[in-house]
């Protein structure tokens, strides 16, 4: 059985930098930006604002979505949360031990072809 994959967007307490980030484990890697254990960019910029993520049926599709996002232009990424998490809170206060049972804030991903969001 193939792992779940996840790509996600954390910031700062003043929403001024993203970090894309990909992991088949959002509950843990969240928990590591939180408690800055994660990227030295997050730790650097002090990144544990869970705002933004999407699930895949499979870590290699949130791989490739992830390659594609850091492709993005900031207003782009901007886009892509004001339509799921206007007030960007963290999500990572709701987040599950079992992602099936999340809210879905964010969407499950679609084919990740389209080169915008």
């Amino acid at each position: 059985m193939k792992k779940k994959g996840y790509i996600y967007f954390v910031t700062n307490k003043y929403n001024l930098v993203l970090y894309t980030g990909v992991t088949n484990s959002l509950v843990r890697r969240s928990a590591e930006h939180g408690e800055h254990r994660g990227a030295v960019f997050t730790e650097k910029y002090n990144c544990g604002k869970l705002v933004y993520y999407e699930v895949f049926p499979d870590i290699e599709q949130a791989i490739a979505r992830e390659k594609q996002l850091k492709h993005f232009k900031r207003e782009w990424k901007d886009q892509l949360v004001n339509a799921v998490n206007p007030e960007w809170r963290d999500l990572s206060e709701g987040l599950v031990a079992d992602p099936e049972e999340m809210p879905r804030v964010c969407h499950e991903a679609g084919d990740g072809q389209s080169g915008r969001p």
